[in-house]
């Protein structure tokens, strides 16, 4: 049985790309899951310095440990500020610290969501650049915009854009076959 290993670049109790993850999961009927939230990975703000005094924190390998058991990666980023989280960069920062390749090549459905109508894009372009250089293989992206008017009671609401996610995650799960 595949795994898959799903997590939102987010730190909120209440995330909606952490909704918007557990969403898609739900098309994966078949694979063994596993859901990360990075509050479960702290780790202090990355520093040069801090890494020479006292190396990498134990979160950073607890990280990857649970990404090489996958078979495939599911990330739903956050945005802040036009970009994804700090939470998620200082995972990201720390962990390739250790070895660039935290992804270990594996497939990634990319997905992202926010309030507004450009659905976290500018998160979601910057993880385009970003994952690749960790070792991501970026099969297929999704961004779900104005996630209030197009999520309610832990689904996708608009049916044009369940349609579309449904596609893409079909097309990711015939690449893992």
């Amino acid at each position: 049985m595949k795994k898959i290993v799903a997590f939102a670049g987010s730190n909120s109790s209440t995330s909606i790309n952490k909704q918007l993850v557990e969403f898609a999961l739900t098309y994966f009927e078949g694979f063994e899951i596993s859901l990360l939230d990075l509050n479960d990975f702290e780790m202090p703000m990355f520093s040069v310095d801090r890494e020479k005094e006292k190396g990498y924190p134990e979160a950073a390998y607890k990280f990857r440990e649970a990404i090489e058991q996958a078979d495939a990666i599911i990330c739903s980023l956050a945005e802040h500020n036009r970009n994804y989280t700090a939470v998620f960069k200082n995972t990201i920062d720390w962990c390739s610290r250790i070895d660039i390749n935290i992804f270990g090549d594996k497939p990634t459905l990319l997905m992202s969501t926010s309030p507004g109508g450009y659905g976290a894009g500018n998160a979601m372009n910057s993880g385009k650049i970003l994952l690749p250089r960790c070792g991501s293989e970026i099969i297929e992206t999704f961004s779900l915009p104005s996630f209030e008017q197009n999520f309610s009671e832990g689904k996708i609401i608009n049916e044009a854009l369940k349609s579309k996610l449904e596609e893409k995650i079909s097309i990711f799960i015939n690449k893992l076959s």
